[in-house]
Order: C-alpha cells, then sequence, then structure tokens
C-alpha cells in the first residue's frame, strides 16, 4: 500500500500536479486469474479512454481542467478481497469514484461499504443480477452503485429466444455454483417460463470452479434429450464443457451468457467452441470509424491482434466517458454530486457501443433499471467462429453501421444465428 502511494504521489509529481488538481478514479476487477480477460480489459480499456481525456488536458470541472488519476486494485475474484479494497477505497476521502467489478460475490462483499459512504460505483463490466436486485430488495432509498453491462434479464431473455428461435424444445440448464450462475440460472428458468413454457426443461445440472470433466453432468443431459444446452458460469470451466460435449458425442448447440466470449473459453475450447451463441455488447469488428479506432488502439497499445473481452474493453471505455461526462456536469470532484449528475446526464456520449443519452435516472428501489445503463437495442447476438466472436445476425450488423451512420433504425426482430460448422440440432 505504501508503496503504491509512493508511485502514485511520484507519478503526480512528474506531471507536474498535486492530489488535490486530479479526479481520483478507482478501477478494480480481477486482473489475475479465471476472470482476469474480462478485468484486465476492463482496466484496458477504460485506461485508453483515460489516456484520451488526460492527453486532451483533462475533464473541464468547473474553471478548469483536471486529468484523471487511476488507482488499480486486483480482487483477485475473491469475495473477501474485494471486502477489503471496498473498505479501503471507501475511506478514502477525495475519492471521486469507482468503475469495476466482474464477481457477482465481490460485489456483494465489497459494495456495502461503498454504500455505506455513498462512493459512487459503476459496476463494469458484468456481475450478476443480484449486485442490483440487493439494493431493491433491502429498500435502500437513495443508491450510489449504478451498472454498465447487459443486465441478466436482457442477456436471459435472448438466450431463451434464441433457443425457441431455432425451434428446440427440450434444453439441460447448467451453471456453476457460484452467485453468478446460481442466479443466472434463475433468470433462465424465469425467463422460460415468462416465454410461454416453450422450452422443457429437461435436466438442471452443476458444476463447481475448478472441476475440469462436465461428462457426468453431460451424459445426463444427453440421456434426457436435451436439443440444447442454456449455460450460465464465469470461468475456464466453460470450455470444459464444449469439450466435454464433444468427447460424448453431444451435437447441441451451446447457449449462454455473455462470459461465453472471454478468450480462455474461445482457446481452449478449440474448435468445440465454434457454433457457441451468446449475448454481447460489442462486437470485435470494425463496422463503425468509432469501432475501428478503439479496436486498433487497443491492439497497439496493448500488442495484441484480438482484445481478450471485447465487450469488457468496450464497456470499460464507454464507462469512463460516461464518468467523466458526470465529473464535467457537476462541476466538482464530489463523489456525491458526481452520482446526482449520472441520475440526470444531460448531454448525450459518444461512446465506442453507442451514444449515450440519459442512461441513468433517479434510483428507484421498485426498478433497477433506474441505475442500468444498456437496453435491449444494445444488445446484440454473438456466435464464436474459428477463434473469434462475429455477429450471430447479419440484421444486428446491418442496424449498427445504419445508426452508426445518423439514420437511427429500430431492432429488427432476432432471427436463429447461423448454423456453424460442428452444431447442428
Amino acid at each position: 500500500m505504501l508503496r503504491q502511494t509512493l508511485y502514485g504521489s511520484l507519478f503526480l509529481a512528474a506531471l507536474g500536479l498535486h492530489a488535490g488538481d486530479t479526479v481520483k478514479l478507482a478501477i478494480t476487477g480481477p486482473f489475475t486469474g479465471g476472470s482476469a480477460p474480462m478485468g484486465a480489459s476492463t482496466r484496458d480499456g477504460a485506461k485508453l479512454a483515460i489516456a484520451e481525456i488526460n492527453a486532451a488536458g483533462g475533464i473541464q470541472v468547473g474553471a478548469k481542467k483536471m486529468k484523471i488519476e487511476v488507482i488499480e486494485r486486483d480482487d483477485e475474484a475473491k469475495n473477501e478481497r474485494g471486502a477489503l479494497i471496498a473498505q479501503e477505497l471507501a475511506a478514502m476521502g477525495d475519492l471521486s469514484g469507482v468503475i469495476g467489478t466482474v464477481n457477482t460475490g465481490v460485489c456483494m462483499a465489497g459494495d456495502k461499504h461503498l454504500q455505506e459512504k455513498g462512493v459512487t460505483k459503476i459496476i463494469c463490466p458484468a456481475a450478476g443480477s443480484a449486485s442490483m436486485t440487493q439494493w431493491s430488495k433491502a429498500g435502500v432509498k437513495d443508491l450510489s452503485i449504478f451498472r454498465f453491462a447487459a443486465h441478466d434479464g436482457i442477456q436471459a431473455a435472448m438466450v431463451v429466444e434464441e433457443a425457441i428461435n431455432r425451434h428446440f424444445t427440450k434444453v439441460a440448464v447448467i451453471f456453476d455454483s457460484t452467485n453468478y450462475g446460481v442466479s443466472g440460472r434463475d433468470d433462465m428458468l424465469n425467463q422460460i417460463k415468462l416465454q410461454g413454457n416453450k422450452l422443457q426443461v429437461v435436466a438442471q445440472e452443476k458444476f463447481n470452479i475448478g472441476d475440469k470433466d462436465m461428462t457426468a453432468q453431460l451424459l445426463r443431459a444427453k440421456a434426457a434429450g436435451a436439443q440444447a444446452v442454456l449455460i450460465w458460469a464465469i470461468g475456464p470451466e466453460l470450455a470444459a464443457v464444449s469439450n466435454g460435449m464433444a468427447k460424448i458425442g453431444m451435437k447441441a448447440p451451446l447457449i449462454g451468457g455473455w462470459t461465453l466470449s472471454m478468450s480462455n473459453y474461445i482457446d481452449n475450447a478449440g474448435k468445440n467452441g465454434n457454433g457457441t451463441l451468446m449475448p454481447q455488447t460489442f462486437i470485435e469488428d470494425p463496422i463503425t470509424p468509432k469501432a475501428k479506432a478503439f479496436i486498433d488502439g487497443y491492439h497497439k497499445t496493448y500488442k495484441v491482434d484480438r482484445i481478450p473481452s471485447a465487450v469488457a474493453a468496450a464497456q470499460g471505455y464507454d464507462a469512463v466517458l460516461i464518468f467523466a461526462a458526470a465529473v464535467k456536469q457537476a462541476g466538482s470532484t464530489d463523489t456525491h454530486k458526481i452520482k446526482a449528475a449520472l441520475e440526470d446526464l444531460k448531454e448525450p456520449v459518444k461512446g465506442v457501443i453507442a451514444t449515450w443519452n440519459h442512461p441513468y435516472t433517479k434510483w428507484n428501489p421498485a426498478d433497477v433499471t433506474t441505475h442500468e445503463a444498456f437496453r435491449r437495442e444494445q444488445v446484440v447476438m454473438g456466435m464464436v467462429q474459428d477463434g473469434r466472436v462475429v455477429f450471430g445476425n447479419a440484421s444486428d450488423k446491418a442496424r449498427l453501421i445504419k445508426e452508426a451512420a445518423g439514420a437511427p433504425a429500430k431492432p429488427a426482430a432476432a432471427k436463429p444465428a447461423a448454423k456453424a460448422k460442428g452444431k447442428t440440432k
């Protein structure tokens, strides 16, 4: 801690700045471990936006421009470490805000400390439904926690719709035993019910973080006649499911949450991952000038030819732009004033994912979407194809290109994604 503080002081001194001249923004997440592709990509996408803002002189705060000072904390996807980090950050009197967190359990363990002090946090890039519904269930009247991710209600609805549109009638629901996995299972089961029980759940199976062999669960699903596997999980174990399906000759598509786009799933599943479907807020495809600039910038800065988690990187980038807009509107680095500005942003924010018009509104415990930025039209279906995530539906790609050109279009009705080699009904 002392070394990090010293380095921070030296960095500011090198810029000729004092602590009061900067906007302090903490970026947290799992930068190591199984969830690292998401956490590190969020951090690196966020830092791209921060570098651009700082290179332009910083954020206009009242009469002066202030650069963003970054505080990084690796929670290692561990609940207890996340809680300690949150306590540390909550104790910083001059902290303007926090962006980050992947794991639901980390949110559940730590965000209460930030909420107690009223520290503004934008959960990004993920965390399950419980990270926000915990506050509505508790009847919290004034919330400083926001989320910048496609919430599980949107994702689960798309997963179920995809299975229905592909004319499946029997599915297996598989999930990991984390808070995220269990919450996602509940969301999928709820969506199946809401969409008229057109899908029969013939098997429900779970696995633990670290499990490497899912044969037993998959054999039960196959024996029950599952035509597709709906899955909700967060780590590299997802690849063990695809590889296990290939091993037992289970030719059914895998449809699940956005984490199926992570590099550690795609790389470990290899050809067995082809045809896997998942909701995405950003596809690594330079379909617009803004997307191309972002993708090229990420590749050049971090010396990669594929973003480990493009969704996480793009969300981290846009979350910083939205946060900066709130600081500018508030005319202050005070976290409470920034929170109020976030709830009523006046100016559109042009991000790489979308142009964000009034993404949040005043917190309503009866409606968690008041502090959720994403709506259905900002999410598309992605598909794994030969080591990359591509658009699952050509209509989504065409719509986004059209909207970026300044011609808003209503989202087209979802159609089944094209079948990929090795994935058949």
